[in-house]
């Protein structure tokens, strides 16, 4: 009687070590009982669902009180400066940082990790603890939201302008280094130009991100039309919240056309 062989698994499968198929495992699990301790259950949607179609009837029609609306619109420029400003001194935070901390760009050598460290930890901590760390340090009102955005700017930008220096071509470097150039004349005559396409980008993507993070800033106190809309919905004034939601949602908008077009316009 012939022996069996057993099938060999497939490719895919066979470079599977012991710890890859654990943590493989371990994945699935997590992912099977996150499922059940916070995916929406079909009964709390049909629960949910009256409920809030309840809230948008009480929504609307939306507060168009000329007095009110003035007051939105102001609190709107105080959002677009907060991005604006914030996103300006992100931007002139990033270049340093991005420049200490890009591998084969760096003048620090092996201590480059300690400024992607910082730029790092900007990014890591998240929006709202930054305004609530800024609102106790310097006290309510848009200079903290301001701060806000440049830490989460310098997070973002440092990491992107870094990687657009690291991946800069090494010809022209290397030919500006065999004329002499010192350090700082390759950054400005070989790096930055040939990253500055990215780096236009990415500032562009910081600046309509930044829009729509200075909008919940006012929730903690950071200024902004957030602020607005944290009070219309303490004080149950739902027609106002409609009316402040559908002017962020017209600001973001805005926002997202006109980097759009910038973006094709520097292309």
């Amino acid at each position: 009687m012939a022996e069996r062989r057993i099938p060999a698994p497939p490719g895919r499968f066979a470079g599977l070590s012991p710890l890859s198929f654990v943590l493989l495992v371990a994945a699935a699990a997590l992912v099977i009982a996150s499922l059940g301790d916070v995916s929406p259950s079909p009964q709390r949607l049909a629960e949910g669902g009256p409920r809030m179609a309840r809230l948008v009837g009480r929504m609307l029609p939306p507060d168009l009180d000329p007095a009110f609306l003035a007051r939105i619109g102001l609190r709107i420029v105080e959002t677009l400066q907060i991005a604006l400003i914030g996103t300006l001194f992100g931007v002139i935070l990033s270049f340093p940082f991005a420049y200490a901390s890009a591998r084969g760009v760096t003048p620090f050598g092996p201590f480059a990790f300690l400024f992607k460290a910082v730029v790092s930890f900007a990014r890591t901590v998240p929006d709202l603890v930054w305004a609530l760390i800024f609102v106790s340090a310097i006290g309510l009102g848009a200079v903290a939201g301001t701060m806000t955005i440049m830490m989460d700017t310098l997070g973002f930008c440092g990491r992107f302008y870094a990687e657009a220096m690291e991946d800069a071509e090494e010809e022209p470097r290397e030919a500006l280094t065999a004329f002499g150039a010192s350090r700082f004349g390759v950054l400005m005559g070989a790096v930055i130009p040939d990253a500055m396409p990215s780096i236009i980008a990415t500032t562009l993507f910081a600046l309509e991100k930044a829009v729509r993070s200075s909008v919940v800033l006012g929730l903690v106190g950071a200024g902004g039309i957030g602020q607005e809309l944290k009070t219309a919905f303490d004080l149950f004034q739902y027609e106002k919240a409609s009316t402040i939601i559908l002017a962020i949602f017209i600001v973001v908008l805005g926002m997202e056309w006109a980097t759009d077009r910038l973006r094709r316009l520097l292309r």
